[in-house]
């Protein structure tokens, strides 16, 4: 057998493919939400935390996972997560109860909280020369962008063609495949430190918070489990306070207190948390209000979703070459505001959609998707750039909690805008259209705050 060499262009390619399938996850399943709850005879509450369950344990797990690579080898952690991710795809596609289908969702974000880090770790660790490396990452963003372009549509598609299940069991040949493609071509000596330390408590605390204010929401959302509903959230709300206790006393915290509190991880913080909050949550209130309130077939809401993501490698592209010529906060003001826009557009027709036709529905759609994804891409560019302008030990902590800010934002934006979208109308208005609104305004004033204050 021929072995490759460790910074071999197969490598690079195998690397970023864990990516792309990671990514894919997440948008795939999206427009498959209302096809998921009628096949499992839930209502449309189980929505928040089928489309959440993914984020909540990347996001609060994805920290741990970096350091789990460190300590046993970045290879070993990569192998295990993607086992973990093609059996959590399994008992997805052999769902039968909505619980069974959030579990599934979780325990692969657990598991891509394993393979994403450490795939970035082996990509970083192959291409060793400078060229090299700058391509290496050009490729690994260009196949989260290309995931998060497609992954509407081929859910939707996939969705139409072979049914919900099927946006599961993909995830099983396309997991094992790139295990074999890790044990044949991934050939980086293992990176380990024994002694880092994983700060297992501070991770529970941040995952058990989360999930308490999102599973709360949803609970809040049913006329009979609105008291248990509040009692979950609030306890959510004391485990998030329990969380900062820790983070001060820990000796090994999962992040320090001093880097959390450095005005440029501040703002990139909380760009990336807005940035998923409006947005994601706007994806799946678009995808029940198409499917559940004009017809749409799960592909025919892919297909007009699939201009969110489109525009997003526009925004990105224009965000880089703005924020080389003028700094990073004037694309981040920019694309906070365009992603203002676009949630109003799409609030707007909302309301107007009722009494007008389908393609009056579309259009109106389409525009405001336009604006929220040139927004996203943009924004997203400037804060990553923001909150990575640190010394050099730094960076790698301040990457993961920039990617945890912008997880809990779908976990907690999609929980809080199904809240409010969950009496069904606020008078004449969609309870849709308000809860879209109110992401407009969110990201707005997001904008007004990173425009005026001082980050560096």
């Amino acid at each position: 057998m021929v072995r490759r060499s460790p910074g071999s262009s197969a490598t690079v390619v195998v690397l970023c493919l864990v990516q792309f399938v990671d990514v894919l996850g997440v948008t795939a399943a999206i427009v498959a939400i209302p096809s998921m709850l009628d096949g499992v005879g839930a209502g449309d509450a189980a929505a928040g935390p089928i489309a959440t369950a993914y984020a909540m344990l990347f996001g609060g797990l994805l920290v741990v996972g970096a350091r789990l690579g460190h300590r046993y080898g970045h290879v070993r952690m990569l192998l295990v997560g993607l086992l973990v991710f093609a059996v959590a795809g399994g008992v997805g596609a052999l769902a039968g109860h909505a619980w069974q289908l959030v579990l599934a969702r979780a325990v692969q974000g657990a598991a891509s909280a394993l393979t994403v880090p450490a795939a970035l770790s082996l990509l970083l660790a192959a291409a060793t020369a400078t060229g090299q490396r700058a391509r290496a990452l050009g490729l690994w963003s260009a196949a989260g962008a290309a995931a998060g372009a497609s992954g509407l549509f081929v859910g939707g598609l996939l969705t139409e063609l072979l049914g919900w299940r099927a946006i599961f069991w993909v995830n099983v040949p396309l997991a094992v495949g790139l295990a074999g493609g890790v044990r044949y071509w991934v050939r980086v000596p293992p990176a380990r430190d024994r002694a880092a330390s994983l700060d297992a408590v501070g991770a529970l605390l941040l995952v058990t918070s989360v999930m308490g204010l999102v599973l709360g929401a949803a609970l809040v959302q049913e006329d009979g489990s609105r008291v248990p509903g509040l009692l979950v959230v609030l306890a959510g709300a004391a485990l998030g306070v329990l969380l900062a206790v820790w983070l001060r006393r820990a000796r090994r915290p999962l992040v320090s207190v001093s880097t959390l509190r450095t005005p440029q991880l501040l703002a990139g913080t909380l760009g990336s948390f807005v940035n998923t909050a409006a947005t994601s949550s706007t994806a799946v209130l678009l995808t029940l209000h198409l499917q559940r309130r004009h017809g749409f077939s799960a592909f025919g809401a892919g297909l007009t979703l699939l201009a969110l993501s489109l525009a997003v490698v526009v925004g990105s592209a224009a965000a880089a070459r703005l924020a080389r010529a003028r700094g990073p906060r004037r694309p981040a003001v920019a694309g906070l505001d365009s992603m203002g826009v676009g949630n109003v557009v799409v609030s707007g027709t909302m309301v107007a959609g009722g009494g007008a036709g389908t393609g009056w529905t579309v259009a109106g759609t389409v525009v405001g998707l336009a604006f929220l994804g040139a927004g996203l891409g943009a924004s997203s560019v400037a804060f990553n750039d923001i909150g990575t302008d640190l010394p050099e030990h730094e960076v790698a902590t301040a990457t993961g909690v920039l990617n945890t800010g912008a997880q809990l934002g779908t976990a907690i934006g999609v929980a809080v805008l199904l809240l409010v979208a969950s009496p069904g109308t606020y008078g004449p208005l969609p309870a849709e259209a308000v809860a879209i609104l109110l992401a407009a305004l969110v990201t707005l004033a997001a904008a007004r705050l990173v425009a005026h204050r001082r980050f560096a």
